[in-house]
């Protein structure tokens, strides 16, 4: 057992990043978080500045650090990120070419669609478990090899590094000895052959990437290095690193195959651990690393919703119709029912099953006696049947009906939402007694490196259940209810053809 105590994890989202300190029981001590811009600079594409969330991950830290007391207690610290963003840095200087291009950006769709014209999809699928979707990263990192001057030429000479968020921090963190990435990560690039579990060559060559911008793969448990000692005080080992759904999965103690989480943030995020089977999806699910310690690899299926708590953001940011997100459990109770009211969230495409990077929003069944509580409820509620649609595209690829789903993320703090997500799943949802499972799963990733926790055993114990949410709507309403839903899909699938034509 490590004489060090805490273990500090670092969980850099896309609205915000955040620090927060863990004791041996993974309760909170301390924790700092802000929030940082977002870019638009043109239609579809949207990107963060690398050096703001520098600035930010070094200042929560230490923020973080002073409230819990000082780094001499800290064993290690872990690191969680928003996944397929990506940075492209000068080896030299440390410094990006450009913004970082971030999950959500649809810039390269035509890039995507050429591509699986000419049909690259089938290699793409068998190596990666993942479709040509403008979502991953390889197509953004040619996008950007391809339009800052001289970027390729740099890129070809070894003068550049490429990295998801975690990577560009590891870099920072350890003052640029690092250039790594961990297996979660990786599966998420196009890049990666998730069964060989190395950089495929067949795949850059495909998008034309150079070898020498790749960093090295780790597994999601291990010392990477060390911060640089100016930065808090003392060195402290980098010793866990996972994508933000893939360490909620470890957040949440889904270690047996069957076991499912949902992550709802900006978007949300289904992971069925499918144990060591990697499951190729006939619905348009996707293959994934779930974990990997030691010699040991699990899998999941993942579907992936893009708009989740975005939509919530935006009745907020975009309609003003709320100033605070827990005002739309207030509104979703102050009327009976949703009055046919249904919103599709197509703001930035449809994820799974869909896989429709064109789409975009859509709220239908609108009267004259419909309120802003019904759009809200409505928002409220596409999360739900979104979700429904992942889940039954699972149980058709052999995953099996889910009886109970773990939910965390901010929308889970939601009552109304948490019920009505069981009434529509006809499943068990389980809320866990602490919601920031995201950073807790990298804080269990660092400590298993460092002796912090001892096992999986030891970690699976520490999960407490908050609140239980079962099942109660009646049949033939929540069947009436998904047909609307499925009706107001096919509006929205049908308009973005007509626009298009």
């Amino acid at each position: 057992m490590n004489d060090k105590t805490t273990v500090l994890a670092i969980d850099q989202g896309t609205t915000s990043t955040r620090s927060i300190l863990f004791d041996r029981d993974a309760e909170e001590l301390a924790s700092s978080r802000r929030e940082f811009a977002q870019h638009y600079p043109d239609h579809g594409w949207v990107e963060h500045d690398a050096d703001e969330i520098w600035r930010d991950t070094l200042a929560t830290a230490r923020e973080t650090i002073e409230q819990g007391g000082g780094a001499g207690s800290i064993a290690a610290l872990g690191i969680t990120n928003q996944r397929e963003t990506i940075v492209v840095w000068d080896r030299a200087t440390g410094a990006p070419i450009h913004r970082a291009i971030v999950w959500q950006d649809r810039r390269t769709a035509p890039m995507c669609v050429r591509m699986r014209q000419e049909g690259h999809e089938d290699l793409v699928r068998q190596r990666t478990g993942l479709l040509l979707d403008p979502y991953f990263s390889a197509t953004k990192l040619a996008w950007i090899l391809d339009n800052v001057p001289g970027a390729r030429r740099d890129a070809e000479a070894g003068k550049l590094a490429f990295g998801t968020i975690d990577s560009f921090l590891l870099w920072r963190l350890t003052g640029g000895r690092v250039h790594a990435t961990d297996v979660t990560n990786a599966s998420r690039t196009l890049l990666f052959d998730i069964h060989r579990q190395v950089w495929d060559d067949d795949l850059l060559r495909l998008f034309d990437i150079p070898p020498a911008l790749l960093p090295q793969v780790r597994s999601n448990s291990e010392i990477y290095g060390e911060t640089d000692p100016a930065l808090f005080g003392r060195a402290i080992p980098v010793a866990g690193m996972a994508g933000d759904q893939q360490a909620a999965l470890v957040g949440q103690a889904c270690f047996r195959p069957g076991m499912a989480k949902a992550t709802y943030g900006t978007g949300c995020f289904v992971l069925l651990n499918t144990g060591e089977a990697a499951v190729q999806s006939a619905n348009r699910m996707l293959t994934t690393i779930g974990y990997r310690i030691g010699n040991r690899t699990v899998y999941a299926l993942e579907g992936a919703i893009f708009v989740a708590g975005a939509a919530i953001k935006w009745l907020r940011d975009g309609l003003h119709l709320i100033t605070h997100a827990s005002q739309t459990d207030d509104l979703a109770t102050r009327i009976p029912h949703s009055h046919g009211v249904y919103m599709v969230p197509g703001f930035v495409g449809l994820g799974a099953p869909h896989w429709d990077p064109e789409a975009r929003g859509l709220i239908c069944g609108l009267t004259l006696d419909a309120t802003a509580a019904h759009i809200a409820r409505a928002a409220l509620e596409s999360v739900a049947y979104q979700t429904y649609d992942l889940m039954a595209a699972m149980a058709r690829d052999g995953g099996g009906a889910v009886t109970t789903l773990r939910v965390d993320g901010g929308m889970a703090a939601n009552d109304w939402f948490c019920q009505f997500l069981a009434d529509i799943l006809q499943a068990r949802v389980e809320r866990p007694r602490h919601l920031e499972t995201t950073a807790t799963g990298a804080a269990y990733l660092a400590g298993l490196a460092t002796g912090v926790w001892t096992d999986l055993d030891d970690v699976a114990a520490r999960w407490a259940r908050g609140r239980v949410f079962d099942a109660a709507m009646d049949a033939t309403q929540r069947e009436t209810m998904l047909k609307g839903w499925q009706q107001a899909v096919r509006r929205t699938l049908t308009s973005t053809f007509a626009a298009a034509a």
